[in-house]
């Protein structure tokens, strides 16, 4: 048996979720079981910084190097809150899998995540794996999404074909036939998950609202289709598989470019909300129709993630994919939270790394060929 902790923060910018996870090789337990979850919000100045660094026209090298070193110790120091959380002596965690926080993710061309994962084994004196992505990259593939290994070892089934679906900033899937083998299994980003929301959100509100709570504000607005129609001619919904998108395609650029277009249009901001969350229904829906439909039945779509909160957004979700099961990753017996999905993507990526065993799957990603992902910092 060992312990690992996994540290994520997803492309929203919101904090550090951290998960601890015990993993185990006996025949009578559970292979994987969250012992603790929790997220850290990142001070307001940091997530500004972040934010910042994110935007394409960034170039202070000398913070960007300054925020690596900081992230590191929010990090670390999120592995010390959640062991005191859970009563584990941090003396008996294993090994730490940190994802880091992603600044730029060109897919085939590079993708750059913060955090120093030395400051992190300095700190905590544990191993941690790190770096996730550039091994596929350096392999040929997209560096992501990373998520279908998972999303495998959770629900691959002889009966039934799903997919599962990650509702973050970025929106992506992964089809899993019925019998699939690991080698089979296919997924990629559909477009934006929750990104687009949440910055006209934080652009309106001068950074007081982060995100549309349970979608109240998408709810009260009326969908502009002509804006809609124009956003789904962009060049990335219709795009084929393996792609993988981020803040380059929809970020803050994006959002200002929406905002400015629905205020030309004359509507409310409530019906700019309501827009972009029908963008990010509709375009997961063709995704699915293009993509995944074509390949046969498809019994049951199981969706995970923050997104999953936005009431609005799931209400329309269910209205584009009207005769597929449509389920969340909380109402199966895993004990696993939606929000916590991620964080136990990257306890469960490292806990592989340390075994030697490949994690990227290269019909997702592209890459020429399976490889073991991460780099190792050894602990004290």
């Amino acid at each position: 048996m060992s312990l690992g902790v996994g540290l994520m923060s997803g492309t929203s910018i919101d904090g550090i979720d951290a998960a601890v996870v015990r993993f185990s090789s006996k025949a009578d337990q559970k292979p994987l079981h969250l012992v603790a979850f929790e997220t850290y919000r990142f001070p307001q100045k940091i997530r500004k910084r972040v934010l910042a660094c994110s935007d394409g026209k960034f170039s202070d090298k000398e913070e960007l190097c300054r925020l690596h070193f900081e992230l590191g110790e929010l990090f670390a120091g999120a592995v010390k809150k959640i062991c005191h959380k859970a009563k584990i002596p941090i003396g008996r965690i294993d090994f730490i899998g940190s994802h880091g926080q992603t600044v730029c993710h060109l897919g085939q061309e590079g993708s750059v995540q913060l955090g120093e994962p030395s400051i992190i084994a300095e700190r905590t004196g544990i191993t941690t794996v790190a770096d996730f992505r550039s091994r596929d990259i350096a392999a040929g593939g997209t560096g992501a999404p990373l998520a279908p290994y998972l999303h495998y070892h959770l629900f691959h089934s002889s009966r039934l074909s799903r997919a599962v679906h990650n509702l973050g900033g970025i929106s992506n899937l992964t089809f899993l036939p019925k019998n699939a083998s690991l080698k089979e299994v296919t997924g990629f980003d559909t477009g934006p998950g929750n990104m687009v929301i949440d910055g006209l959100m934080r652009e309106k509100s001068g950074g007081r609202h982060h995100f549309d709570e349970d979608g109240r504000v998408a709810l009260r607005g009326r969908i502009s289709l002509s804006l809609l129609k124009e956003l789904l001619r962009g060049p990335f919904i219709g795009k084929r598989p393996p792609k993988t998108c981020g803040r380059e395609e929809f970020g803050r650029d994006f959002v200002m470019t929406f905002l400015s277009r629905g205020e030309r249009l004359k509507l409310r901001f409530e019906d700019i909300v309501s827009t972009a969350t029908a963008f990010t229904a509709v375009s997961i829906a063709e995704n699915y129709r293009r993509f995944i439909f074509s390949k046969g039945r498809l019994d049951e779509i199981i969706f995970m993630g923050g997104g999953v909160h936005n009431e609005t957004l799931m209400t329309m979700i269910r209205a584009e994919l009207v005769g597929t099961k449509i389920s969340t990753l909380d109402e199966y017996p895993f004990g696993i939270p939606s929000d916590a999905a991620e964080a136990v993507l990257f306890a469960l990526l490292a806990h592989e790394t340390l075994q030697g065993r490949p994690t990227n799957l290269p019909r997702v990603t592209g890459a020429r060929k399976s490889v073991v992902l991460g780099t190792i910092t050894p602990g004290n």
